[in-house]
Order: C-alpha cells, then sequence, then structure tokens
C-alpha cells in the first residue's frame, strides 16, 4: 500500500503548495512512484508540475465511471524527463521515480458544493484501486473546509498543516517559511513546539527564495542546478523520509 498524506492548511498563502511540490521532487529523487492528486481548485501543484492541460482534470476523474481512473489516466509531470540525470545530491542518480498528476483545475469547486458522504466513499474507493501503481500519493487540499478536503482527509494516513511561524498561523504542524534571525519566528517556532510537541515535523523549513525560483520554472528543487537548493532539496527529503517511516 502507498504512503497517502494530505496537505492542507485553512489558511491561504503559508506555502502548502510548495510543500507538496517539495516532497514530489523528494520523492521522485528517491526513485519512488507518485501519485499527486490536486483537489485544490487554483490548480497550482499541477502547474508546477507541469503537466499537460488537455489532460482530464480531477473534477472529471471523479466524476468518471472507472474507478482506476487515478491509476490509468492520470497525466505524467514533464519532471520525469530528469530522471537517471546527476544532481547536485548524488554522483549516482536512480533511474526508476515518477510523478502522476490528476490534474487541478476550478471545476472541482462544483465538487465542494455537494454532499460530501458519497464523494468520500468513491474517492476512497478510486485511491484504493490506484494503491498497487504508487508508492506515495500525496493530495494537495484546497485552503477550505469543505467536500474536497474532507475526501482528502478521509482516504490519508497522515494529514500535513501547514504553517508559518506568526502570531495568526500557530495551528499548524509542519512550520514553513521560517527565517530563522527573525526573533518573532523564534519565538512562535517555540510556541508551535510547546503547544503540539512530536506533532510538529522536523525540519522546519527555511524560507527560501532558491525554492520560489524553481517551483516558479516548474522544476523540482532536487534538480535544481544552484548549491543554494541542496538544504531545501535536503530538508524535504527528511520530511519525506518521516512520512514514508512506519506508524
Amino acid at each position: 500500500m502507498p504512503r497517502i498524506v494530505s496537505i492542507s492548511s485553512l489558511k491561504g498563502g503559508v506555502g502548502k503548495t510548495s510543500i507538496t511540490l517539495g516532497l514530489a521532487s523528494a520523492a521522485l529523487h528517491s526513485g519512488l512512484s507518485t501519485l499527486v492528486i490536486d483537489l485544490d481548485p487554483h490548480g497550482d501543484a499541477s502547474t508546477g508540475l507541469a503537466v499537460d492541460e488537455t489532460i482530464p482534470d480531477v473534477a472529471s476523474l471523479i466524476a468518471s465511471s472507472n474507478e482506476r481512473a487515478f491509476a490509468e489516466e492520470a497525466g505524467s509531470s514533464s519532471w520525469n524527463s530528469l530522471v537517471g540525470k546527476p544532481t547536485l545530491l548524488t554522483n549516482n542518480p536512480v533511474t526508476t521515480g515518477s510523478v502522476k498528476v490528476a490534474r487541478g483545475s476550478a471545476r472541482s469547486t462544483l465538487v465542494d458544493r455537494q454532499e460530501a458522504a458519497p464523494f468520500i466513499r468513491r474517492f476512497k474507493r478510486m485511491v484504493e484501486a490506484a494503491a498497487d501503481a504508487y508508492d506515495v500519493i500525496l493530495i494537495d487540499c484546497p485552503p477550505f473546509l469543505g467536500t474536497l478536503s474532507s475526501m482528502g482527509w478521509a482516504v490519508s494516513e497522515r494529514i500535513l498543516s501547514v504553517a508559518e511561524p506568526s502570531l495568526f498561523s500557530v495551528a499548524g504542524v509542519v512550520i514553513n517559511k521560517m527565517r530563522p534571525n527573525d526573533s518573532e519566528h523564534r519565538y512562535r517556532r517555540d510556541e508551535m513546539r510547546s503547544l503540539f510537541g512530536d506533532l510538529v515535523a522536523e525540519p522546519v523549513l527555511a524560507e527560501s527564495p532558491v525554492l520560489q525560483r524553481a517551483q516558479g520554472a516548474a522544476y523540482p528543487i532536487h534538480f535544481w542546478p544552484d548549491e543554494e537548493s541542496v538544504d531545501p532539496a535536503i530538508d524535504f527529503t527528511r520530511l519525506l523520509a518521516g512520512l514514508m517511516a512506519d506508524i
């Protein structure tokens, strides 16, 4: 069975999709077969993964009569062309690994207006039907609570709640966009650790201009040819390793 993880935040702008893309990059670099289900109507994860916009969107897949649609009809990320190429992290690049995408689109808001229970049941069957095709399934949830987020949470073994270390973002588990030299950020980081204890994921993810550049270019951080990319790539590899460990 794959490790199924939802990445969520009920506050926009905290870097939820950046976490999804960083984990997908780590999985590809590790040689894992990965499915990203983009339930966010903005579809930013799909854009960052450079998936062909002509493939069926996630709303179409969910409505499909094919319950194996996530395994058989998800589109390939252009990142897959990088498999086997050397990186700054390893001299022996993996020759396996792939990222498939259930493409996000604004049409998924139609699902969010529906009663949750029937869609949760169908979504669970579809994810279970895809289980033998992937090592990890990452679900990028929308930044609001509704049917779409409920679907993602219902099928997940782990739910990552993303937050910045600031006054109005203390209800999170993954601390993102940390500025280590900022006293306010250090205070809020320690506050989160005090509130949530072992539920706070390690490592804390630092604010990273190079991550923004790589993801803006629809490129995986692990393959970005800049020395500045090494530290954030290692952090995402560590975060993925924690998620893949036995619960």
